[in-house]
């Protein structure tokens, strides 16, 4: 039966998590609490695909080991470190890429950890689905779909994180439970980056994840925000 369990700022603070949430702040114009609140799910039975078998030794209900992979994912994102990002992305599956919170097969373009590794090195303009509004495509080099729908803003210093549990939606679908029934997430929330937008700027970053080979690795980054 799946329970919902809300860890206070203070056990936090104290916890395993703290590590994972110490960073710089964002703008000026938003200064988001030290600590961040959590809200766990249950996990999810895993039923992994014969390519990525679990391992009797990771234990898939380890929350503190998922959240603390999830960190390093979102650290080497912000250090645009992607030699070691690409080893967090899983050898067979690759990372896919969601700019609006609907997972898609045919439209989410998937990268390899090579492609990953090469990001910096890349200046080729790619199509990563269309963009919100207008329908026109997103056509930009890997460096600059990060920049845009990947780590957007700073999520080191989400003031609220969730496991298996999605904190916000709008008028886009939040599939990513069906996108990815053998694997688990970790969000990354902020209702707003500046005071001022009264909430139309809410953003999140859903950090997916699945056990292969004795570790959790990265299957997909599902970006969500305020659609028209």
């Amino acid at each position: 039966m799946k329970k919902t369990v809300l860890c206070s700022m203070t056990a936090l603070a104290s916890g395993l998590l703290l590590g994972l949430l110490l960073g710089t702040g964002l703008s000026p114009a938003f200064h988001p609490p030290v600590q961040a609140a959590v809200v766990a799910s249950p996990v999810r039975n895993s039923t992994l695909s014969a390519s990525a078998p679990p391992t009797a030794s990771l234990d898939p209900e380890d929350n503190p080991h998922l959240v603390e992979r999830a960190g390093q994912i979102l650290e080497a994102l912000k250090a645009e470190d992607y030699d070691t990002l690409s080893t967090f992305v899983h050898p067979l599956s690759g990372v896919s890429l969601t700019p609006y919170s609907t997972v898609s097969t045919d439209g989410d373009r998937t990268l390899t950890p090579q492609q990953v590794s090469q990001i910096p090195e890349d200046d080729a303009l790619y199509v990563w689905g269309t963009m919100d509004g207008s329908g026109t495509p997103i056509r930009l080099t890997m460096a600059d779909y990060f920049d845009r729908y990947v780590f957007n803003a700073d999520y080191t210093q989400a003031p609220q994180i969730s496991i298996d549990k999605v904190l916000s939606s709008g008028n886009a679908l939040e599939n990513v439970d069906a996108a990815y029934p053998d694997a688990r997430f970790v969000e990354y929330y902020y209702s707003g980056l500046d005071p001022a937008m009264n909430g139309y700027d809410w953003c999140s970053l859903k950090v997916v994840l699945q056990p292969y080979e004795n570790e959790w690795y990265l299957i997909g980054l599902v970006h969500s925000e305020w659609t028209i």
